[in-house]
């Protein structure tokens, strides 16, 4: 069995949050290619979405491989060391850790993994996001293969028909749940439309019994217990025979949606899809950006990647990502753009409390609430 696995890490900006060094990624490249001539890995590529490096690698190792994830561990020391010798902009700052132990998980690099049996034909998207959190896919995850205004397989073709289940995180309390689709569509719902706590997993087809997308849930400031960066999360979904089409994977894009992210990780921003040549977001940290790279995996090889959003269709979702950032940007430092006090990833509010505890004071008596009788 194929697994395709997607590793990343934020291990130094090239200038501020905006962009990965070109060093780092002839680093990051030419220790991909060295796994592959040694045998551990079938193929892999290098990509990068504004500040974060992404390992792209085929093997037959399954998910959670201690091989695989060393390996992507040892990638991101090498790199953090090229952010250092250039004074680059939070070197090393995803790696939570002093030293490796097993696997990846708890350890701050982002990863999504998908286990296959490769078909005769393979179309595989990766999507890299910077500036954001995990609950991103939410929305073009349910869009894609839940929604027939999007996806018009979910009518007209029978492997199909059946619909998808969706594993969702409860990130807070370390739970999760299954919802088969369309049964518990509305249930679903209720609870992806909390992104911040709530995120997409996996989806699987029930017609052909296979993961059809994996997406990365970590979530940094949960691991770290304080802000260290931005999750920038990454996704897997397979495409065509019995699945949705490439167009109906990428057609939720061609909507700008808003989601958490931007500066010091605590607004409210579009989401724009780009090319890579365009993943490099400078404007207050944003707008959160995110690039789709095809694959036609053959015989566990990747082949030359396709920037799916390097495309003039969604030249009017860019746009229009601009003016919702106008529109969000006028409302300074109150909500909607700004999260809630709960949500927000940077925050004085522990201490704003401390210090202001003693000056609050009970309303004056005319002023009081009447309590309800019971």
């Amino acid at each position: 069995m194929l697994t395709l696995s997607i590793i990343k890490a934020d291990t130094g900006g090239h200038v501020g949050h905006s962009a990965v060094h070109p060093a780092m990624l002839a680093t990051a490249s030419s220790r991909v290619s060295d796994a592959v001539d040694r045998g551990l890995l079938i193929d892999g590529t290098v990509a990068a979405c504004g500040d974060d490096v992404s390992l792209i690698m085929t093997h037959e190792r399954g998910a959670d491989a201690e091989e695989v994830h060393s390996f992507a561990w040892d990638v991101f020391q090498s790199t953090t060391r090229v952010a250092r010798q250039h004074g680059l902009y939070g070197a090393g700052q995803d790696l939570l850790s002093d030293a490796f132990s097993g696997n990846l998980r708890g350890m701050g690099p982002g990863y999504a993994e998908l286990e296959f049996t490769e078909r005769p034909s393979e179309p595989v998207i990766c999507f890299l996001a910077d500036k954001t959190e995990p609950g991103a896919w939410n929305l073009p995850l349910y869009k894609m293969f839940a929604d027939p205004f999007n996806t018009p397989g979910l009518v007209i073709d029978s492997k199909m028909h059946d619909g998808f289940r969706f594993e969702v995180y409860d990130l807070h309390e370390d739970k999760h749940i299954w919802f088969d689709c369309p049964t518990d569509l509305y249930e679903l719902l209720m609870y992806i439309g909390a992104p911040a706590r709530y995120v997409i997993h996996q989806v699987e087809s029930k017609s052909l019994a296979e993961v059809a997308a994996a997406t990365s849930t970590q979530r940094l400031s949960l691991i770290a217990g304080k802000y260290v960066g931005k999750d920038d999360p990454v996704m897997i979904v397979r495409a065509q025979s019995g699945l949705p089409a490439v167009g109906e994977v990428l057609e939720p894009f061609a909507f700008p949606y808003t989601v958490a992210g931007a500066m010091r990780g605590s607004h409210h921003a579009p989401f724009m899809p780009v090319s890579q040549h365009q993943a490099h977001p400078s404007r207050f940290d944003g707008p959160p950006r995110v690039v789709a790279l095809g694959f036609q995996v053959h015989e566990g090889r990747l082949g030359q990647p396709r920037d799916l959003f390097d495309d003039p269709s969604f030249d009017e979702a860019r746009r229009q990502a601009n003016v919702a950032m106008d529109y969000l940007r006028r409302h300074g430092p109150f909500e909607p753009h700004r999260l809630p006090l709960a949500d927000l990833e940077y925050t004085t509010m522990t201490q704003l409390e401390a210090r202001l505890a003693d000056r609050w004071e009970p309303l004056p008596t005319a002023d009081r609430q009447p309590v309800s009788a019971a």
